[in-house]
């Protein structure tokens, strides 16, 4: 039970719970009190210091930026008003407080109030949809329109925005990049007639990519009510990222052992059997390597496209909070931050363990 329980940790990437279960039934307690202090205990501390570093940074540049306020308070308007000015920032008074690097304390402060907005906006959902649930049920039966819900989206909401496109526009790369990838890998006469375009757009800007997704979607789109700047997010999301999966599906394919293809001629396989029997199960490990980028990637530039697009999502709050300028903006563009940083550590993991299932690999990050 035990020797199952920590294969299931290995395999889903929490082995460094390992030693703490074998050290519970009492097995090599000198060396697993070792590998649980280098596994556990100094990346605990790794993040103490992190967060000693990031308040001592935050509270120097304050103090910077307050000594600042009030020699100018003093230069302008003379000693008075450099004494009110000392005055008010040291009682905390919102107003005059120096607008610099949050420190971890104002930052989860800048969290529990997001969620605390979330909360608000969810409970304004809820009402508003029992308020205009009668009139949508004759609306439906009309054939008309439901009222939707039109406020502003909370912080959870533009998370859930940003993983619906990221998702939407995986797929779109997914689709496209593994049966280009497999054609191109079967075919090296294919391969080297294509390859320059591949070389030539796979380092191209995502902002490029966008502003060539949104002149055909706009056009495409002139007499639609869909949502076009999901649909500009997505595509653009996906192009960008999909070059990875491209070459290595690529890659994969055309280094398959020559005797697997000379099993599949002997047994008269068709195409179709020789691809999904002999080449992608012998592909897969490079081509999971390649969509585990290509995520990433997504993610990455998921953030600018949605700023650009102005899809609501996380991008576009980064953006609003850089523009609103209040005295909390900035711990809120740091929870952002946090929370961008996790989801994608969360989302290779993810795609780690479904690459283990797959390719039956111990492949690691």
């Amino acid at each position: 039970m035990k020797d199952r329980s920590i294969h299931v940790l290995n395999f889903v990437g929490l082995g460094f719970f390992e030693p703490a279960i074998r050290l519970a039934t009492g097995e090599e307690v000198k060396k697993n009190l070792i590998v649980l202090f280098k596994k556990v205990f100094l990346p605990i501390l790794s993040v103490g210091l992190f967060l000693i570093v990031w308040h001592s940074g935050a509270r120097y540049l304050y103090n910077i930026e307050k000594d600042a306020r009030i020699e100018k308070a003093l230069v302008d308007r003379g000693e008075v008003a450099a004494n009110e000015m000392r005055t008010c920032i040291e009682s905390g008074d919102i107003s005059c407080q120096p607008n610099t690097l949050p420190s971890p304390a104002q930052v989860w402060m800048a969290y529990e109030s997001l969620l605390s907005d979330h909360r608000a906006i969810s409970e304004k959902k809820t009402a508003f949809a029992e308020k205009v649930a009668a009139t949508n049920e004759k609306r439906e039966a009309q054939g008309l329109v439901a009222i939707k819900y039109t406020g502003r989206p909370s912080f959870v909401d533009q998370i859930f925005t940003s993983l619906k496109t990221v998702f939407a526009g995986f797929l779109l790369a997914l689709f496209i990049a593994v049966p280009i990838g497999i054609m191109l890998g079967l075919s090296e006469t294919l391969r080297s007639s294509v390859n320059w375009l591949i070389q030539i757009f796979k380092p191209v800007s995502p902002v490029v990519w966008l502003l060539l997704v949104f002149m055909i979607v706009k056009t495409l789109t002139r007499n639609s009510d869909t949502d076009s700047s999901f649909i500009i997010s997505f595509i653009s999301v996906g192009l960008c990222s999909m070059w990875a999966t491209l070459v290595n599906t690529s890659m994969g394919v055309s280094s398959v052992d020559k005797d697997y293809i000379n099993v599949a001629k002997v047994l008269q396989l068709s195409v179709g059997q020789k691809v999904f029997k002999i080449i992608l199960p012998s592909s897969f490990p490079l081509i999971f390597t390649g969509l585990r980028i290509t995520l990433s990637v997504a993610w990455m530039v998921l953030i600018a496209i949605e700023l650009l697009a102005q899809s609501p999502g996380l991008g576009s709050f980064v953006w609003e909070e850089f523009q609103n300028g209040a005295n909390d903006s900035n711990s809120k563009i740091i929870v952002a931050m946090f929370v961008i940083g996790i989801i994608g550590f969360l989302l290779d993991r993810i795609m780690l363990t479904i690459q283990k299932f797959v390719t039956f690999t111990e492949e690691t990050a």
